[in-house]
């Protein structure tokens, strides 16, 4: 008989999978680096690390642990990866095909079918044309003035912002990793350098390390379906489903048959209790989970968590997304919270998520902070 479960159990069951009850002192054992940690932000990963472990976390000592390399990986997104995984997690982003090279162009599909080639030899051209430039630290606006000079026109378009013609940005973002080439951790502006050792360029799909990427993300954020996890990788979920791993478990929620690797059945049936407070930030690991609703039922609410632009953190308490947050400093000396609950708080609540507040604080290097309640 199918296992049936509600709500409760799997938002229970993640906030478990992705170390938020801080049982894990080490940074390197935390599950949510077997996806790696997404850095849009200036902090957000130090936020993001802070939120799940016991002892203090500053950015300086997280973004400089030579253990964690900073690349843009899933969706050129930056993330951070464990250093000595960074060969796996590029071999997982050679697109299967053409469909899905293309998809994973995301929002310049339209720029790279002008082009004049396929995706694949655009991605891999312009990889090549990256790890020519990128020989020693360099911002991006360096890079991509040096690659657009060698690399097809139709690869590059005119900024009318910079007066200046630029390599599409998702190409770049996308084919960074597999020209060697990594993100310099808490640089401003935006910088590149080659990967430690400099790996040779793969262009052979590799569909075991595909699938290790979709049984992460079902051990992350599952029970889930192929079409939130081919939203995770940023491809077709036709393209998913052929990267779908053999050792899952269906189970029933919501209606829907949706899956999970074997091995976590029984963590799901019976997971601990989340009566913990945690501000995550923009970002933050739990809240790359595709089924938003399932996290945030309410649409209103949706977005205020999930906006077009301008994140704000969210407010955890209680295994529910409660509120949201938004800090503002005060030179290097105070930083002050503001705290939107969606719905009134014990105290004891109130009186964790200032605690947490504490912490993000100092994660983020200031000694003094202030908070409000909206």
């Amino acid at each position: 008989m199918m296992l049936d479960v509600d709500r409760e159990q799997v938002l229970a069951h993640r906030i478990a999978a992705q170390g938020l009850h801080r049982d894990i002192a080490d940074p390197g054992g935390l599950a949510v680096f077997d996806l790696g940690v997404q850095s849009t932000q200036r902090d957000t990963a130090a936020i993001a690390l802070a939120a799940r472990l016991p002892g203090p976390v500053t950015e300086e000592s997280f973004v400089e642990d030579p253990r964690f390399v900073l690349a843009w990986t899933h969706r050129g997104a930056p993330h951070f990866h464990r250093a000595d995984e960074i060969g796996r997690v590029t071999a997982a982003l050679v697109p299967l095909d053409e469909d899905d090279a293309m998809a994973r162009m995301g929002w310049q599909r339209k720029q790279v079918e002008a082009a004049g080639m396929s995706a694949v030899d655009g991605l891999f051209t312009a990889a090549r044309a990256i790890r020519k430039v990128v020989t020693r630290v360099m911002t991006k606006g360096a890079v991509s003035e040096a690659v657009t000079k060698i690399i097809p026109d139709g690869l590059s378009y005119w900024c009318r912002g910079c007066q200046a013609t630029h390599i599409l940005e998702q190409l770049m973002r996308l084919a960074a990793i597999h020209g060697g080439v990594r993100l310099e951790a808490g640089a401003q502006p935006t910088a590149l350098a080659p990967l430690a050792g400099r790996p040779r360029m793969r262009t052979t799909p590799d569909i075991e390390a595909a699938t290790a990427v979709v049984r992460d993300y079902l051990h992350l954020h599952g029970p889930a379906t192929p079409k939130e996890a081919a939203d995770f990788v940023g491809t077709k979920t036709a393209i998913a489903k052929r990267m779908w791993p053999e050792d899952l478990t269906p189970v029933r929620f919501a209606g829907r048959e949706v899956w999970l690797s074997s091995g976590d059945v029984a963590a799901l049936e019976n997971p601990p209790a989340p009566d913990l407070a945690r501000l995550l930030p923009p970002w933050d690991p739990f809240l790359q989970s595709r089924d938003r609703a399932v996290l945030v039922p309410d649409r209103a609410r949706q977005k205020e968590v999930w906006k077009i632009l301008g994140n704000p953190g969210a407010l955890l308490a209680g295994g529910e997304v409660a509120g949201v947050w938004r800090t503002k400093g005060s030179g290097r000396k105070r930083l002050d919270f503001a705290i939107t609950a969606f719905d009134p708080l014990p105290p004891a609540t109130r009186t964790a998520a200032e605690e947490e507040a504490e912490r993000v604080a100092r994660a983020r290097g200031f000694a003094d902070l202030r908070v409000s309640w909206g």
